[in-house]
């Protein structure tokens, strides 16, 4: 079917569309009159997604605005909600209510489920494109009561929210606050062990530079490499005052030797002079001498004192670096096992320290979480509150007519197609010529002017214009 042969179709059957028309629009008046009167009332909500907590002052995380938006309108439109409406406006205590959920429901389930699957049937929550407002719009037949609704559902959403964030708070809190005994009671053992430790072995600082007997030994060493100089000296010259004792500085710088050679020399030379004098039994010869053998062995007795001295000054030295090392052995033993303890002390030092930073760390989280637990501030402002609609906002008349009249129109299109389909008709020359593949000789025309009669035009050439076919029309 082409598009001439359905407009002669709908032309020939224009009063089935006419009647499907005129039928659809006037049940469609007729139905918006008859259906109750529907009020509408919104409430505006503004939500801070992003920003900083009033009570914590920490900055909050940036949430993606569609993902976020969409959570918190699903909230809205949750049972929870709409228990704290139904408790706010105390909806199931109202006897008329009980009645009707006794009528439609016999008693089962509970009327608190029921109240709330019909508020949500009646609410929408319409978020902004291009901003972070919501409206909470809820319909029904008296306007007070759906002002009141849309109110209450803001209310209970902020109050649900506040309950969201606390909640969790609050058990978050509770479990840090077991959390903080414990690493109290670690931190104060741990304490404990540092202080019986310290004591125990006198370690007060786990610095090397500040501890005692690190000096000490540091001053043995240098004593040791002291004494080590001087018993060596001591030796050389106690090897050179054996060996050839005139020579030895040692007895050579004795003041008691120098005297003794000096008053030598000078009873030498006067023995010398007293033996060209005098002959060897001259009294003061024989004098003379024996003062100078006498002069001799004490030089000799002292030299020989002076030796030993060299010889007992380099065993005291000998003797004062076996001294020093054996302190300086027994000295590094307990250096070395100081530092042992001094590491076990930094172990139990950082242990303790350790234990106070996580304690601190656990004190100052809970503080917060405290906070947040308390806070009864939501990060939900109502922007606009709903008011009593003065007009209804349903049935739309004029809307629903518009409507019917489109849809009516289609039925009644399509009807008088499925007709034509059912019922097909030559209804043109050319379908005629079409359908039998025949040429058209003429046409029979009804006549305008008489009503009642037909009226039949002879056959007319081809040549002058028009087909020729015969036929009525």
């Amino acid at each position: 079917m082409n598009l001439s042969q359905l407009l002669f179709a709908l032309r020939a059957r224009y009063k089935l569309i006419l009647l499907t028309l005129v039928l659809t629009v006037t049940a469609t008046v007729v139905v918006s009159l008859l259906l109750p009167k529907t009020y509408l009332a919104s409430t505006a909500l503004v939500v801070n997604y992003k920003g900083v907590d009033q009570v914590t002052g920490l900055s909050l995380l940036t949430q993606m605005q569609a993902g976020y938006v969409a959570t918190q309108v699903d909230i809205i439109k949750s049972k929870s909600v709409a228990f704290k409406v139904i408790d706010e406006l105390r909806l199931a205590d109202s006897p008329a209510v009980q009645q009707q959920f006794l009528d439609a429901t016999n008693g089962v389930g509970t009327i608190r489920d029921w109240l709330a699957n019909l508020l949500l049937a009646n609410v929408d929550v319409i978020p902004s494109r291009e901003s972070s407002v919501l409206t909470i719009v809820f319909k029904g037949s008296e306007p007070q009561f759906v002002s009141a609704v849309a109110n209450a559902f803001a209310k209970a959403y902020m109050q649900l929210t506040v309950q969201l964030k606390t909640e969790p708070a609050q058990q978050a809190s509770g479990y840090i606050n077991t959390q903080i005994k414990e690493l109290r009671d670690r931190y104060e053992q741990s304490q404990n062990r540092l202080s019986d430790y310290q004591q125990k072995n006198n370690i007060f600082s786990a610095d090397n530079r500040l501890d005692v007997e690190t000096a000490r030994l540091n001053e043995l060493s240098s004593q040791l490499v002291q004494v080590q100089g001087l018993a060596m000296e001591a030796v050389s010259r106690q090897r050179q005052a054996t060996g050839n004792a005139g020579e030895s500085p040692d007895v050579q710088n004795n003041p008691l030797i120098q005297g003794l050679k000096s008053s030598l020399a000078v009873a030498e030379a006067k023995f010398s002079e007293i033996s060209k004098r005098l002959a060897e039994n001259h009294p003061q010869y024989i004098s003379a001498k024996a003062e100078i053998d006498k002069m001799r062995a004490t030089l000799n007795e002292q030299v020989m004192t002076a030796s030993a001295s060299v010889a007992t000054s380099a065993r005291i030295y000998q003797q004062r670096e076996a001294e020093l090392r054996s302190a300086l052995t027994t000295q590094k033993t307990k250096v070395m096992a100081l530092n042992g303890a001094r590491d076990e002390f930094n172990i139990l030092t950082n242990e303790t320290e350790n234990t106070r930073r996580a304690y601190e760390a656990a004190s100052q989280r809970f503080n917060q979480t405290s906070l947040e637990s308390q806070s009864k501030q939501a990060d939900i402002a109502v922007l606009t509150a709903a008011t009593a609609p003065g007009s209804p906002a349903g049935p739309r008349i004029l809307v629903n007519t518009v409507l019917s009249f489109v849809v009516g129109l289609l039925l009644g299109v399509g009807a008088a197609l499925g007709m034509e389909f059912l019922d097909q008709r030559i209804r043109s020359a050319s379908q005629l010529s079409e359908t039998f593949g025949l040429p058209v000789l003429g046409i029979i025309e009804k006549s305008r002017a008489i009503s009642q009669k037909r009226s039949y035009k002879p056959l007319r050439h081809p040549g002058d214009g028009f087909p020729m076919t015969t036929g009525r029309t």
